[in-house]
């Protein structure tokens, strides 16, 4: 996994609409042309790269170090693409705070829409999140999810989580292009500049406990229940955040059978069953360590450029001229590689120019 390092204090304020609109506009030029030029696939390679995202939402005039940054973007790119899924190949749903949850549903709508199996895509997407709220607890509650991907099947997500103790966001990017496995190691990139402990499920080094929670999840509850109950009466580790109570029986038993009726194979099985959150996962990896003796890992694994001026006037206030100038020479760009002309780049060679005159 790349580790990447971005500032995202959290901002409470909003893009005023005129930005957004010009947001929405230029993010649309953009992505048609790099969807003509070099195809929907590579626009999600450059989407689950944080330092490219957070370039983009520099050039569409959002705060290089505001968290508000990616909301915003994915909710511009989604609007600006509404519409010209069949033409540029990309399809996009989720977003923040409600709208994260529509995201199945808005899958299915495309699935119908295009004729595509969208199942395996449901499926990623829930897993993700499953992810990054439960098997990995880094003290960041999801706030936004938003789901990109092409008619072929590839995807990418970007979602972030908020701590409103510190202050700051944490954003997750997801790229199925080379995912081999959901937990181990799964992310792209994670960003955040503040680090601290977090049980880490997805850490390679949690290996030994994955497969604990497993065998655990296929044996009787109350076979687990009499080996845990001497033990619970030892000192228990400190760093799980698991103290005696959590460990009553009828908390557990509760947990115990939902698992043992599904008799899951691997931890992504355990992680996938309903009802299975992050308490419970706590105390399964607790248990494993207590029984089997494999401790989970407790890593952290989370580990920019102007062009329009920023919402906050930050460097500098916004152009509105220069930025709907910006919109038209894309467009302009497009429309010639379109007609047929050999050197399509020189798109991007005469926005260049145009920046030079200026």
């Amino acid at each position: 996994m790349q580790k990447a390092v971005a500032h995202l204090p959290l901002h409470y304020g909003s893009a005023p609409r005129w930005l957004f609109e010009r947001m929405v506009a230029l993010g649309r030029e953009i992505v048609r042309v790099m969807t003509l030029e070099f195809g929907p696939e590579e626009v999600l390679r450059r989407l689950s790269d944080p330092f490219w995202f957070q370039a983009l939402g520099c050039l569409l005039g959002f705060d290089w170090h505001s968290s508000g940054l990616t909301t915003t973007v994915c909710g511009a790119l989604k609007e600006g693409l509404k519409g010209l899924e069949g033409d540029t190949g990309l399809l996009v749903a989720g977003g923040k705070g409600k709208r994260s949850l529509r995201t199945p549903e808005e899958i299915a709508a495309y699935g119908d829409r295009f004729g595509l199996d969208v199942d395996p895509l449901i499926e990623a997407s829930r897993l993700v999140a499953k992810v990054d709220n439960c098997a990995l607890q880094d003290g960041y509650q999801l706030y936004h999810h938003t789901f990109f991907f092409t008619l072929g099947g590839t995807w990418c997500v970007i979602q972030q989580g908020m701590n409103p103790y510190t202050r700051y966001a944490r954003r997750y990017h997801w790229l199925s292009e080379g995912l081999d496995d959901f937990c181990c190691e799964p992310h792209k990139a994670i960003c955040c500049d503040s680090r601290g402990r977090a049980l880490n499920l997805v850490a390679s080094e949690s290996e030994g406990s994955r497969r604990a929670i497993a065998e655990i999840g296929r044996e009787e509850p109350e076979r687990v229940l009499a080996e845990l109950k001497p033990l619970r009466e030892l000192s228990l580790p400190d760093r799980h955040g698991i103290t005696a109570e959590d460990l009553q029986p009828e908390k557990l038993h509760k947990v115990l059978l939902k698992t043992y009726e599904r008799q899951p194979q691997d931890f992504r099985e355990v992680l996938s069953t309903r009802g299975v959150g992050p308490k419970a996962l706590r105390a399964l990896s607790l248990i494993a360590e207590l029984i089997y003796g494999e401790a989970p890992s407790f890593r952290d694994p989370a580990r920019f450029s102007f062009a329009h001026g920023g919402k906050d006037g930050r460097p500098y206030p916004v152009d509105r001229e220069l930025y709907d100038r910006s919109i038209e020479v894309l467009k302009d760009c497009l429309w010639a590689a379109r007609v047929g002309r050999s050197e399509k780049l020189k798109a991007m060679e005469r926005l260049e120019a145009f920046y030079r005159r200026v």
